[in-house]
């Protein structure tokens, strides 16, 4: 079995949050879902808990950060160009703020975004020789 990636993320709106990453093309398992946490799948191995403030607490003694902090960058690849501006402009259109301007390697060409919680997200795209071969010699 292929190793599963779960990004565990406290949210102050669990509909909320489920509308965002729905609207991004994404589901939700209900059979890991209730009405503390949702199970968003984003592919066959990654899969995005929210969970509530109060189940987020459950796992940890630290403090949950506030949204104008960042202690994690979550960044996915993309199979295009065209899917990273898919991908970042529904955020945006659904609650999200675009965080940074683009960055065009050539290369490789990536776009990040905060969700409705102050979550970063990077969507990227690299060119498949250059992600096998590393970039190219300037």
């Amino acid at each position: 079995m292929d190793t599963m990636v779960f990004i565990n993320l406290p949210v102050a709106d669990l509909e909320r949050s489920k509308a965002f990453y729905e609207a991004l093309g994404y589901s939700i398992n209900p059979a890991f879902s209730d009405d503390t946490a949702a199970c968003v799948v984003v592919s066959d191995t990654i899969y995005v808990m929210v969970l509530t403030h109060a189940k987020f607490a459950e796992f940890t003694d630290k403090t949950i950060a506030d949204a104008g902090t960042i202690e994690v960058i979550n960044s996915l690849s993309a199979p295009s160009k065209d899917e990273v501006h898919r991908i970042v402009d529904a955020a945006v259109m659904s609650g999200g703020a675009e965080d940074r301007p683009e960055m065009d390697l050539g290369f490789m060409y990536q776009r990040s975004f905060v969700d409705p919680d102050g979550h970063r997200w990077e969507y990227v795209w690299m060119d498949p020789q250059a992600a096998q071969d590393g970039p190219p010699a300037e």
